[in-house]
């Protein structure tokens, strides 16, 4: 077994800044990443990003919060035109409180993990009316407020109201395995990660430390080919010592994700498709999609399908599958088409005809979108003879 870095050695000692929580932590030797060198490494280096403060700009706690909610699961690179869209949108938390939610859905569509968007709703409307429009500035009123979990709080005290606290996410983790040789497999070693993560925050200028550790992570401690020799921390890293950094963190292997099958149903009727809203808990939750069988492991027979369209009509399936990968499980789509009657009744009730047209405004997610998309490349949709009103997907 590899011999253990002296710097990881931890020594306990009682905090005496008040600010500080808990009120124990434990301390790297003189010996260990220097927190000072990183924070200098920063101030040259740090990466210009649209929620981010410049030098001399005071945050903004609105701004931090959307995009730590933005960046949870998702990338940089994704997150910039969604932030750039919602700010634009709902400037402040007031703005985003007074929104309806279909609208707040429909700008999250595509980003993935719709529940964070309902939770983002349900968040500004409680800083507006449970605390004036004001984010609490510790991570314990963080802490209950909806959807902001461990990892949030500690993120938003830090970097919009610079409150010490251990802000620990992918890139801080990768670079406490390597710091540290942190042998054991995710997600078991996840309290080791954050105990060395609390060794290492400094008393002052804590945010800008969570900060920079995560721009190391993204920057130059990559998963893959680390640029350790432009690393401030090279000289104390035990994985760099060992030459083995790209081991870290260690991983348990994953399992073979499973597929499910179904049948989607788009029914369409002149330049409208009638849509249904999902339940507002679990997978998609309050998310727009065709109506569909239920998703299971065998695939569906025509017969068996036919049970569950949501409308009697000349249904024609299309060749080919609508694939979709979801985080634990992929789904796999045969899609039936047919057009309605003009006094067609439909039998599902959480549901209503939406205009083609307005598919950019609604809470469609990747996976209705998919489906739709497959339907309208071969089945454009159908002028209606004249214009009339039409209804629009029904409110929550």
């Amino acid at each position: 077994m590899m011999a253990q870095a002296p710097w990881a050695v931890d020594v306990l000692v009682e905090a005496t800044m008040p600010a500080r929580v808990p009120t124990a932590k434990t301390v790297p030797l003189a010996t260990g990443p220097d927190p000072a060198r990183l924070l200098t490494w920063y101030d040259r280096h740090q990466r210009v990003l649209p929620w981010r403060a410049r030098p001399g700009e005071q945050p903004d706690p609105y701004r931090v919060w959307l995009a730590e909610i933005m960046l949870q699961q998702t990338t940089v690179v994704t997150v910039g035109p969604y932030y750039a869209r919602f700010l634009a949108r709902w400037p402040t938390v007031e703005a985003l409180a007074a929104a309806p939610l279909d609208d707040v859905l429909g700008g999250w569509a595509g980003l993935g993990y719709y529940a964070r968007a309902r939770n983002l709703h349900r968040c500004a409307q409680a800083v507006v009316t449970k605390h004036g429009g004001r984010f609490p500035d510790t991570e314990e009123g963080l802490l209950a407020l909806p959807g902001i979990g461990r990892y949030t709080a500690a993120a938003v005290a830090a970097i919009a109201f610079g409150r010490w606290a251990v802000v620990v996410d992918g890139n801080v983790e990768r670079v406490m395995a390597r710091l540290f040789s942190i042998a054991s497999p995710l997600p078991r070693a996840k309290p080791e990660f954050y105990a060395a993560a609390e060794r290492l925050t400094p008393d002052q200028r804590a945010g800008d430390y969570a900060q920079a550790v995560m721009d190391l992570g993204a920057t130059i401690c990559t998963p893959r080919s680390p640029k350790c020799l432009l690393c401030p921390w090279n000289d104390a890293c035990a994985a760099h010592d060992a030459g083995d950094t790209e081991r870290y963190p260690v991983k348990t292997p994953k399992a073979e994700r499973p597929t499910r099958r179904g049948v989607a149903f788009v029914l369409m009727k002149d330049d409208a498709v009638w849509l249904r809203r999902r339940p507002e808990d679990g997978l998609l939750g309050g998310m727009l999609e065709a109506p569909s069988t239920p998703w299971r492991d065998k695939a569906w027979t025509p017969a068996s399908a036919r049970a569950h369209v949501p409308a009697n009509a000349q249904w024609k399936a299309l060749p080919g599958i609508v694939e979709h990968g979801f985080t634990h499980f992929a789904i796999e789509f045969t899609v039936w088409v047919a057009q309605a009657k003009s006094r067609q009744k439909v039998a599902d009730k959480n549901g209503a005809w939406c205009r083609i047209a307005d598919f950019g405004r609604l809470a469609l997610p990747t996976m209705t979108r998919k489906v739709l998309d497959a339907v309208l490349a071969v089945q454009p949709a159908k002028q209606p003879a004249r214009e009339r009103a039409r209804p629009r997907i029904m409110a929550k």
